[in-house]
């Protein structure tokens, strides 16, 4: 299995038990060993008292995209600690795209940036989160080359 579909089917895995990111309104746009891009159109319901995206709907966003890359490998892995800056607003209307990337990967512990950019490619936030792999697989991949011989 390439790096690339062990990505995908982690991802496919993931996203068929991730109730929260489509409730939001994401869109996984894709992923790679190591990095994830996902996209969320502002709505009204996104935004808070000053008319502009929540924080909280930019950190979701940011924090989903870290997610889907630092679960690229299919071992299960968990946010340790996230920080975010915010740079500008989005705004209702907005098509808010976070790209994440790794940094770092040593042993169990890793560290993501995830930029958020709006459709004209202002930044919005610059997130770092740091992972914990806690055990476990989204599938057995010994079984399928198994099957697959």
């Amino acid at each position: 299995m390439t790096p690339r579909e062990r990505a995908r089917r982690s991802a496919a895995a993931m996203w068929s038990d991730d109730a929260a990111s489509p409730w939001v309104g994401m869109e996984l746009v894709s992923v790679e060993e190591g990095r994830a891009v996902l996209a969320l159109e502002v709505a009204a319901h996104h935004c808070n008292g000053h008319g502009i995206c929540h924080g909280g709907v930019t950190f979701t966003l940011a924090d989903s995209a870290f997610a889907y890359a630092c679960n690229s490998r299919n071992q299960s892995t968990v946010a340790q600690h996230n920080s975010i800056t915010y740079l500008a607003p989005g705004r209702l209307g907005d098509r808010l795209t976070a790209a994440a990337q790794e940094v770092s990967l040593t042993g169990r512990s890793g560290i993501y940036d995830v930029t958020v950019t709006n459709q004209d490619g202002t930044r919005i936030a610059l997130f770092r989160g740091l992972s914990r792999a806690i055990g476990g697989q989204f599938f057995d991949e010994t079984r399928e080359e198994e099957t697959a011989r």
